[in-house]
């Protein structure tokens, strides 16, 4: 369709294209005006279609905020290249002590380049972990920091840190201004390879994980690789969770490679975690963009495999667990269902169980088994909690092999429990 040469839009005559009348009832006529419609009683519906195209960048890089990197002051000019762009950036506080100096660097870094980049404020640091996600005050203190910094819709709101404060800040730049540009700096290996490249953000409410949030991708997402160098072992370990997980759905030969690399990836060989964040980071992105529901308007979760029990798991646990540890837990626990359902062949979910192991992360919490006051297993809300989210009809990812998925729509509570009694078992 031609635009016009004069202001760029699309002349008159052609926005009837845009529109296609889906529906009518009454009697129809090739004229009729509003007030005939009225008068007979007769309904028209239009149908709105437009598509919208995202893209963002998902760099890998080192030492972002030296001088001599580009990669930041590059994204900043990715679409307005002659603009002078306003930023407000947040720190994980996790990171105050391993990285007391990057506030400094942050602002050395924008005031030598004052014609591309205005640093409205000193960068911040903000509570981080699954703390900063159960917080309401902290959501409303950040959005109005945003608006009194006079940020605007061509400003950029910098995250930087784990998954859980890339959560809390697109949530936030994500409900100001109904959108305000986000560029995420994830700074552990699960933000890197997982939630720092999707295109969800969400704050738990009510009792509930991610219950408050949006779809809303980012602008950019910029990996650095030094975050890592100092990173706690722990967080090292449960981000690989992530890494398993989408191999198991989507790639059999990386499973195979994270199996012969266990060693290595536990040891945190930089080779080996390069490569397993990377190619993670792949799949993920492959399946949001070619999985046919980034925005999740279906009831299918395949990224979310192992995870309706790690959720809970995490809540029970009072987040002692930390994500990618539940997850691991979930996996295992899943595998396991998978074969005792009849859809894995046995011994693979002990494949899954021996890699989970020997990359270090726990099998096994006392909270499996925990039952309330009335004798009910409190996991298994998690299921309920599950189908409630998805829309009321429960889509769960099995695993049919070592490297490929299979959505079923219901889940044996027995399996479940002897599921669990033989990951009590074969943990000990």
């Amino acid at each position: 369709m031609r635009l016009s040469e004069k202001n760029g839009q699309m002349p008159l005559e052609h926005y009837d294209d845009c529109i296609t009348e889906a529906s009518v009832t009454g009697q129809e006529a090739d004229v009729v005006t509003a007030v005939e419609l009225s008068e007979r009683g007769a309904t028209h519906t239009y149908v709105q279609r437009f598509n919208v195209t995202y893209e963002y960048p998902v760099a890998f890089t080192r030492d972002l905020f030296t001088p001599v990197n580009s990669v930041f002051a590059e994204t900043l000019a990715l679409q307005e290249p002659n603009r002078c762009h306003k930023i407000a950036v947040f720190i994980d506080d996790g990171l105050r002590s391993s990285h007391a100096d990057l506030p400094t660097r942050i602002a050395d870094y924008a005031a030598a380049r004052p014609r591309a980049m205005e640093l409205v404020a000193v960068p911040e640091f903000v509570t981080g972990g699954e703390r900063c996600k159960n917080d309401p005050a902290l959501v409303e203190r950040l959005q109005r920091r945003l608006i009194d910094l006079g940020l605007d819709r061509h400003a950029f709101v910098v995250a930087i840190g784990g998954g859980a404060l890339l959560d809390l800040v697109g949530y936030v730049a994500a409900t100001v201004h109904r959108g305000i540009r986000h560029i995420r700096v994830p700074t552990t290996v699960l933000a890197q390879n997982d939630a720092g490249v999707g295109v969800k953000n969400g704050v738990n409410a009510f009792g509930q994980k991610n219950i408050l949030g949006t779809f809303a991708p980012p602008f950019a997402v910029l990996n650095d690789a030094a975050f890592l160098d100092q990173l706690d072992d722990r967080d090292k370990r449960a981000g690989m969770a992530e890494a398993v997980k989408v191999a198991l759905i989507r790639d059999g030969a990386f499973f195979a490679w994270l199996e012969r690399n266990a060693v290595d990836l536990r040891a945190f060989r930089p080779n080996a975690i390069d490569y397993l964040i990377r190619r993670c980071a792949e799949l993920h992105m492959a399946q949001i963009a070619s999985g046919g529901d980034p925005f999740e308007r279906g009831s299918a979760r395949p990224l979310d495999y192992g995870h309706w029990s790690a959720h809970k798991l995490e809540l029970l646990t009072g987040h002692a667990l930390r994500h990618g540890e539940a997850v691991a837990i979930g996996l295992a626990l899943d595998a396991r269902y998978s074969v005792l359902s009849g859809h894995l062949p046995e011994g693979d979910d002990l494949r899954v169980w021996n890699l989970l192991s020997t990359l270090g992360l726990p099998l096994f919490n006392p909270m499996l088994k925990a039952v309330d006051s009335q004798g009910h297993h409190k996991l298994l809300r998690g299921l309920r909690e599950f189908r409630e989210h998805l829309g009321g009809e429960l889509t769960i990812t099995l695993l049919a092999a070592l490297g490929r998925g299979i959505e079923v729509n219901e889940m044996d509570e027995g399996l479940i429990l002897r599921a669990i009694d033989w990951l009590a078992n074969i943990t000990r």
